[in-house]
């Protein structure tokens, strides 16, 4: 028998987020047989390591300072990589790539595949990070793989190795994310609306890139225009204990008619019950929550943001960032539909998901892609592509005996 790859998969933290959670379910699909994996925090905020734990694979947190370079942090994670000999690392986002990286040429010989899962950074540190992988790219990862084209667009753009960037999308369970017509009778009961009411969601944190104001500007035209409809905003910091948002949503005369929800732990249930999703961000890579929305049978309405149009394709209508008329109409258009017509364009983006972003195939990809790279690896000692000469390997084992 072959023996088992070792993935040692290297990300942030295990907090909600469109990386962390297409970790979770490329972890749940992953050939048991063949794989062997693990997961490796840096940041001790981990509400998603049960999940992981569950599925019987470790996770070890490195309690680095959010934020805060860490040479020490770099060491230990060396140490756990040389410990645990896997044959492939996997990192997720631009700060475990860059430690990642430096910690796997230290330490083990094994090919080292990058994950791109932004495509706009805010924070300082982000960017200076971003930026260092940039010129680092050409020599610490054997490939890099981005979560859209929109994303590989862009890091190409910003210097990133053009010959190690590919892509593979995030992707879907649409056994999970599926109609379910009771979803659409009990949430509304939960609710305290009417079974017939119209429900426009967005699912998304608090934050800027997300734009939720442009989503609430955009329902207060839209209350005038369609008088049954409600509002739900769901995600971290969607809720009551944000006076920010709050003061908003009494401001546009939303009160009774907008529902925060904040995190929620049923949004297969959740957003199966929705007439539309909305999508307002002004920056995005791959938004998990419209391919949700599409799996679930829900037209869609996004600004064109990252790989929005390409998820959504006639399931719905792209309208510029920033434009709270233009995402109202868009709204009002579909809100008009008969129900039967609505239903008609949700099955044609359930169908566009299960083509194209379904999770099973795109797992087989990950998959292809670690056996590729470790058959590469075992042929020449390293993979080619990571730009790392025949010295190489010794000098990582000095650097781990000096600490």
């Amino acid at each position: 028998m072959m023996k088992k790859i070792k993935v040692v998969h290297i990300i942030n933290a295990l907090n909600y987020g469109g990386a962390e959670v297409m970790l979770c379910s490329l972890l749940a699909r992953t050939d048991r047989e063949r794989f062997e994996s693990m997961v490796v925090a840096l940041v001790d905020v981990l509400p998603l390591a049960e999940r992981v734990e569950a599925l019987g694979i470790p996770v070890r947190a490195l309690g680095m300072r959010p934020g805060v370079p860490d040479p020490r942090g770099v060491v230990r994670l060396a140490r756990l990589l040389h410990r645990e000999r896997p044959q492939v690392v996997q990192t997720w986002m631009y700060h475990s790539n860059l430690i990642g990286g430096i910690a796997a040429r230290l330490s083990v010989l094994a090919p080292v595949v990058w994950g791109v899962h932004e495509v706009r950074a805010e924070k300082r540190t982000t960017l200076w990070t971003m930026a260092a992988g940039a010129r680092l790219s050409r020599r610490l990862p054997a490939r890099i793989v981005c979560c859209s084209e929109s994303a590989r667009r862009v890091h190409e753009q910003q210097g990133y190795a053009t010959e190690k960037l590919m892509t593979i999308p995030n992707g879907f369970d649409t056994g999970a994310f599926r109609p379910d017509p009771t979803a659409r009778f009990e949430v509304r009961r939960e609710l305290g609306v009417g079974p017939d009411t119209l429900l426009v969601g967005l699912v998304a944190r608090y934050s800027p890139p997300k734009d939720p104001l442009n989503f609430l500007r955009a329902a207060a035209l839209l209350k005038d225009w369609c008088p049954g409809v409600h509002f739900v905003l769901c995600g971290t910091q969607m809720d009551e204990a944000n006076a920010e948002l709050v003061s908003v949503v009494e401001a546009y005369g939303l009160r009774g008619r907008c529902h925060l929800l904040g995190t929620r732990h049923d949004m297969p249930r959740l957003t199966a019950s929705l007439d539309l999703a909305v999508l307002s961000s002004i920056s995005e890579a791959f938004p998990l929550a419209l391919g949700e929305a599409l799996a679930c049978g829900v037209p869609c309405v996004a600004t064109n943001v990252g790989d929005s149009a390409a998820i959504i394709g006639e399931s719905g209508r792209i309208v510029p960032p920033r434009d709270p008329q233009a995402l109202a109409s868009a709204c009002r258009e579909l809100l008009e539909l008969s129900p039967e017509a609505r239903a008609r364009m949700g099955q044609l983006g359930r169908l566009r998901i299960q083509e194209r972003y379904e999770m099973v195939s795109i797992t087989r990809r990950y998959e292809d892609l670690y056996e590729a790279l470790r058959a590469g690896s075992r042929t020449s000692g390293v993979p080619s592509s990571a730009g790392c000469g025949p010295g190489w390997a010794g000098q990582g084992k000095r650097s781990l005996s000096e600490h």
